[in-house]
């Protein structure tokens, strides 16, 4: 290891995601019937699918239920909206998940609000939004809570703090915002019309970045000693103009990787230049990815009880 990545703190989510797990496993041992999740998937989407079968085989790993609905991608939206509605009225189904995104000629919008708020684990039906902003959250969508808990599990404080969120997505940019100003951290959320981006994010304790841009953020955009949250998933088979800046392309551990394996996944955040300014930063993968899906699994369970009270 150099000494520039030796500087940051690595915070591993493989480790704390594995220990919630454990913990899942016992309370889903608990819950008679056991709980079950029922995932939607529309399309062949390749990386929606290596999604769901990750997701699907932790949830068994956890003692839930947990099936897969594979729809063809030419299926009317009525139908889709029908397979909602039946999941909803499913007696053996707590979770309900829609594995986005949805091919063309679906409203994703109307397909989430058509899910039971009470079985709605990614916590994206308005109802679940709306409570989350109230500060009365029922299901907190998994990604945010997956970066709470690594904050939290990691003593990294937020009251205070200046936050810069990048990205303002309602999966993750927006959502978190609202977790972290009710943890009274200020917090700022960034998006492709802001202006001096780099200064504003410099200006962050902790700063994180939801874009879908590979190694967008470089050590500019960081305060020194400053906490950053990748949540960005990024497939790159080269090194070309297009797929990748600067930064990464003069990453020796990415062409090692690309030569020997063909591919590599990367964050929004240029990790080998990053890690040399950064307090604490999260690898992609191994960092927020795998508390996503222990997020979804918790979620699954919370509902399962809610319908058993």
């Amino acid at each position: 290891m150099t000494e520039a990545l030796a500087r940051a703190v690595v915070l591993d989510g493989n480790a704390l995601a594995r220990t919630l797990r454990e913990k899942l496993r016992a309370e889903a041992a608990e819950i008679h019937p056991a709980p079950g999740l029922r995932v939607l998937l529309v399309g062949e989407n390749p990386a929606s699918l290596s999604y769901v079968t990750s997701k699907t085989k932790a949830a068994i790993e956890a003692g839930i239920r947990a099936e897969t609905l594979r729809l063809p991608a030419d299926m009317s939206p009525e139908r889709l909206l029908a397979e909602v509605a039946r999941a909803n009225g499913d007696l053996e189904v707590d979770g309900i998940l829609i594995q986005l995104p949805l091919p063309a000629g679906h409203s994703s919008a109307t397909v989430l609000d058509s899910v039971d708020p009470l079985k709605d684990v990614d916590g994206f039906h308005p109802e679940n939004v709306g409570r989350l902003h109230q500060g009365r959250p029922r299901f907190v969508p998994c990604t945010p809570a997956g970066i709470l808990e690594l904050l939290q599990t990691h003593a990294i404080p937020t009251s205070g703090r200046r936050a810069v969120v990048l990205g303002r997505s309602d999966i993750v940019g927006k959502p978190i915002a609202a977790l972290l100003t009710a943890r009274d951290a200020t917090v700022t959320i960034c998006h492709s019309k802001t202006r001096d981006l780099a200064a504003v994010c410099r200006e962050a304790d902790i700063l994180i970045a939801a874009i879908g841009r590979p190694g967008f953020v470089t050590r500019e955009f960081v305060k020194p000693g400053a906490a950053v949250i990748d949540v960005g998933i990024n497939r790159l088979d080269s090194l070309n103009l297009d797929a990748a800046p600067e930064g990464l392309r003069r990453s020796q551990r990415i062409r090692a990787a690309l030569e020997q394996k063909g591919k590599i996944l990367v964050g929004d955040v240029d990790f080998d230049d990053v890690a040399a300014v950064a307090g604490w930063l999260t690898p992609v993968p191994g960092g927020i990815g795998p508390l996503t899906v222990a997020k979804l699994l918790e979620n699954t369970l919370m509902a399962a009880r809610l319908r058993r009270i």
